[in-house]
C-alpha cells in the first residue's frame, strides 16, 4: 500500500513564504496526476492545485492563484506546492493526492485515490 508523505507544514508570518512537498513511499509510484487540496476546521476540503502526469498542465485555485505555484521534480514522484506571500486565510491542513488522470487536470477530490495525512500549515498575522 503505497503512502504519500507531505513534509514542509509550519508556522509562517503572513507575506511569508512556504514549500510543501510530497513523495510517495515507493520510489516506482511514478506516472500519476498531482494535486493539493486543504482544509481548515469544519469546511469542506478544497482544491488548491493540481498538475498533470507529466507536469505539462497545472490548474490553480483562484483563491491562491499569482501567489501559489505547483510543479515536480525531474523523476515526476515528488510535487511541490510553492506558497509565496501566505495570507491568514491560508491556514489550513494541506492534502497531497495522486490520481490516474490523463487529461486536464482535476479539481475534484474523488478523482483522486491516494492521499497523504496532511500537514498543517498557519499563518500569523
Amino acid at each position: 500500500q503505497v503512502q504519500l508523505v507531505e513534509s514542509g507544514g509550519g508556522l509562517v508570518q503572513a507575506g511569508g513564504s512556504l514549500r510543501l512537498s510530497c513523495a510517495p513511499s515507493d520510489r516506482t509510484f511514478t506516472n500519476y496526476a498531482r494535486g493539493w487540496f486543504r482544509q481548515a476546521p469544519g469546511e469542506e476540503r478544497e482544491f488548491v492545485a493540481s498538475i498533470s502526469w507529466n507536469g505539462g498542465m497545472t490548474t490553480i485555485a483562484d483563491a491562491v492563484k499569482g501567489r501559489f505555484t505547483i510543479f515536480r521534480d525531474g523523476a515526476k514522484n515528488t510535487v511541490y506546492l510553492q506558497m509565496n506571500s501566505v495570507k491568514p486565510e491560508d491556514t489550513a491542513v494541506y492534502y497531497c493526492a495522486a490520481g490516474r488522470i490523463y487529461g486536464s487536470p482535476s479539481q475534484m477530490p474523488h478523482e483522486y485515490g491516494y492521499w497523504g495525512q496532511g500537514t498543517q500549515v498557519t499563518v500569523s498575522s
